[in-house]
């Protein structure tokens, strides 16, 4: 079995493996040249996103600077934005749905390696995958860890750590992360209240 196959299947494998390593050193080409892009450079940025990811949805947009390990295990739905900084180590399979708002400084850490000092020297590592639902909004500083399933229409509050689990439409935040409180109909009257100062010529303009 190929190091990319144990890698992807969660079993223990070496990172040093040389078909990883061209494959990462692959994603470092490609990221450097999409976070060297001039700002009004729209499509060239879309074709990099579709030559470095395993899949990108419509209107998708990632702010510069973005890092990855490998791309290809990466995979973007409709309307996905992520703010500056962002870093994916795509080791394992990164699935992310349609309408995800990610702040900031966000990690996502599909890596892992031994705690057990003398294994985690002599270079063995594994991976888990991650996933994000619909509608989710992850708040700037947040990590996510190896393994992770966030529920869709769920808040993560700014400098979380997620190292569990997180359901469908919740607010949770905390280090470890921790569900806070469901998302309710008192956070959309809030909204709606707030907007009614808002023209409707304001309202009409897209983010």
């Amino acid at each position: 079995m190929r190091a990319f196959e144990r890698m992807t299947a969660g079993q223990p494998y070496h990172a040093s493996d040389p078909e990883l390593t061209a494959m990462r050193r692959r994603a470092w080409e490609l990221t450097q040249q999409f976070n060297g892009l001039p700002p009004q450079a729209d499509g060239e940025r879309r074709e990099l996103l579709e030559k470095l990811l395993g899949s990108v949805g419509k209107d998708c947009w990632i702010q510069p600077p973005f890092h990855c390990d490998y791309g290809c295990n990466i995979h973007l739905g409709d309307s996905f934005y992520a703010n500056y900084g962002l870093t994916v180590l795509d080791c394992g399979l990164v699935t992310i749905g349609n309408r995800v708002f990610v702040g900031p400084q966000v990690g996502i850490y599909a890596a892992g390696h031994p705690v057990d000092p003398e294994l985690r020297g002599k270079g063995w590592e594994d991976a888990g995958p991650i996933s994000i639902g619909d509608d989710v909004w992850i708040g700037g500083g947040t990590v996510l860890l190896a393994g992770v399933r966030i529920g869709s229409g769920t808040v993560v509050g700014a400098g979380s750590v997620v190292t569990r689990d997180l359901p469908s439409g919740v607010v949770a935040a905390g280090n470890p992360c921790r569900v806070l409180r469901t998302v309710g109909a008192r956070d959309r009257e809030s909204w709606l209240k707030r907007l009614e100062a808002v023209s409707p010529e304001e309202g009409s303009v897209g983010r």
